[in-house]
């Protein structure tokens, strides 16, 4: 029988609806660890998981039996209803998100980058880092009105 091999790492930010800082301080390394939970049923680890009061941030080695599109739902799913069973009844997440492949050689370099949000935090905000993703990564069909709306 044949074998797939696959080593996807995939660097996974989006933030809170209308980038409300609803993600209160007591709950973020809980939230981390959920998230995480969610990744390893997924069979996609987390490499490192950051969870910011408006937004996230997760590295993670996509499973090859998995479409990024059903992991990112898993994740904004089922972390709503864990915040809203925290007491957070009004979470919850954008409706867009960014994801970006990264290279093996730059997985420590990028791991390093997400533990280092809160100082990065203090220089530049979430939408500025998003916007030097997407000229890093070259994306063309990027639309300020779509990604940051929540109409």
């Amino acid at each position: 029988m044949g074998q797939s091999l696959a080593k996807l790492y995939i660097h996974l930010t989006f933030g809170t609806k209308n980038r409300a800082p609803s993600i209160v301080p007591a709950l973020k390394p809980k939230l981390e660890v959920f998230i995480d939970g969610i990744l390893e049923k997924l069979e996609s680890p987390s490499i490192h998981t950051h969870v910011d009061p408006d937004h996230m941030h997760v590295l993670f080695s996509l499973s090859k039996d998995q479409a990024l599109t059903n992991v990112v739902e898993a994740i904004k799913e089922q972390s709503t209803q864990w915040m809203k069973e925290q007491g957070i009844d009004a979470f919850s997440w954008q409706t867009g998100y960014a994801a970006f492949t990264v290279s093996s050689s730059n997985v420590d370099y990028l791991k390093k980058y997400i533990l280092n949000q809160q100082e990065h935090h203090q220089k530049i905000s979430f939408r500025e880092e998003v916007e030097e993703f997407i000229k890093q990564y070259q994306i063309m069909d990027y639309n300020t009105d779509h990604f940051w709306s929540e109409n």
